[in-house]
């Protein structure tokens, strides 16, 4: 069975994404503890990219400072070696297909085997394409991630059939960034991927407050938050990782329904 149900099976998940690199990598791993320690429960690490596609520019900007700061794939494998030491729950990559083939696929997914990464999210790998990774991921057993979005319409039950892991929901169209209200009607995307899928759903884009987490797990198994978390790392630098932390908590807290 696939570690990442360990992150749902307390109730509603929490799941923060932190790019790593930004502002460093010590930094990165301060807020990676930071977020355990206040009750994340699957963390999403982000390999920057230097085309991130489904990024708005909170994110965006992250992937840039951590590439101007010389963040590499293999560092990345070395912290998450070392968080490994004391951090038990679920982690996950989110990344772009061409940081995976240009690493190397076999090499890459063999290596998050080999560090503990539970789980592989390739925003930009449509459904159709998803055999040019998943035969290594049963291999070396990591969850290939499945994400769907309100333009799935028909795909929704045959994506939610086949998927691992967990189930990503997009939230609304368009790139990743905080929105003040999320009008997409989730429940009947919900509904069908209940009907289909043999894990839990999440859901992600756009959530930055309390109410809209609670309100997004209230539909879902869990909520998804990047670019709140990333625009507290963008104004505190090096000192983020309590910021952080006490942002997650206040999070956290609310997801309790």
């Amino acid at each position: 069975m696939s570690n990442i149900i360990k992150a749902f099976e307390k109730g509603k998940a929490f799941i923060p994404f932190i790019t790593c690199g930004d502002p460093d990598l010590e930094t990165t791993g301060k807020i990676v503890r930071a977020a355990v320690e206040n009750g994340a429960d699957l963390i999403e690490l982000g390999i920057p990219f230097s085309d991130p596609t489904a990024e708005g520019p909170v994110i965006q900007g992250a992937n840039l400072r951590a590439l101007k700061g010389g963040i590499t794939t293999d560092k990345i494998f070395a912290i998450v070696k070392e968080l490994r030491k004391d951090v038990k729950i679920p982690m996950v990559f989110m990344t772009y297909a061409n940081v995976v083939f240009s690493y190397g696929a076999d090499k890459f997914i063999s290596t998050c085997r080999d560090i503990e990464i539970d789980g592989l999210i390739l925003p930009d790998l449509p459904f159709e394409e998803k055999e040019e990774f998943l035969p290594l991921c049963h291999k070396y057993g990591v969850d290939l991630i499945s994400l769907i979005a309100p333009t799935s319409e028909k795909r929704i039950a045959m994506i939610a059939r086949e998927a691992e892991g967990f189930i990503y929901l997009v939230s609304s169209l368009g790139v990743t960034g905080m929105r003040s209200e999320i009008n997409t009607d989730l429940e009947s995307i919900v509904k069908v991927i209940r009907e289909n899928a043999h894990v839990p759903c999440a859901i992600g884009f756009g959530i930055s407050t309390p109410e809209q987490a609670r309100k997004m797990a209230g539909i879902s198994d869990g909520a998804i938050v990047g670019s709140a978390i990333i625009k507290i790392v963008e104004q505190y630098g090096k000192d983020a990782a309590p910021y952080v932390g006490s942002y997650i908590k206040s999070m956290t807290e609310n997801l309790v329904l």
